[in-house]
């Protein structure tokens, strides 16, 4: 089954999938969050050229592992895109994703500039490869 991660933020939204046997997740593009939001044609595409049958969404948690003040928001997004898409959606951890993102893109000698259309989907491919790590364990 192909697995597909959205890192939804309030501007962009990282996109990264994984194989069909569920090992690998890798980054696949960033798309404006309204896109995303209205079911544009950019984000159709996306879903027809990978076919995912799971969205997992990632939901910023706290340090401590609660819910972030953007968790609501996150949830209500994730669902009003699971329901548009018909593809069902769970929720992964995507604590410190982001500055892990950006650390591995600055290491690789990129500006904060030239980051800025990358993070999001590097960190929606992190998030996913721990839960589909997780997922493996279980």
């Amino acid at each position: 089954m192909r697995v597909m991660a959205l890192d939804i933020g309030e501007v962009r939204v990282g996109v990264a999938v994984s194989d069909p046997a569920e090992r690998v997740a890798s980054p696949v593009c960033v798309l404006p969050a309204a896109e995303v939001l209205a079911g544009a044609k950019s984000f159709r595409r996306v879903l027809e050229d990978w076919e995912p049958e799971l969205l997992v969404c990632g939901l910023p948690l706290t340090l401590a592992g609660e819910e972030g003040p953007q968790a609501a928001r996150i949830r209500a997004n994730a669902a009003a895109i699971g329901e548009a898409a018909g593809i069902p959606h769970v929720f992964a951890d995507e604590r410190l994703s982001s500055a892990e993102a950006k650390r591995s893109l600055r290491e690789k000698g990129l500006s904060e500039k030239d980051m800025r259309g990358k993070v999001d989907m590097i960190a929606a491919s992190l998030f996913l490869q721990s839960w589909l790590d997780e997922r493996a364990r279980a």
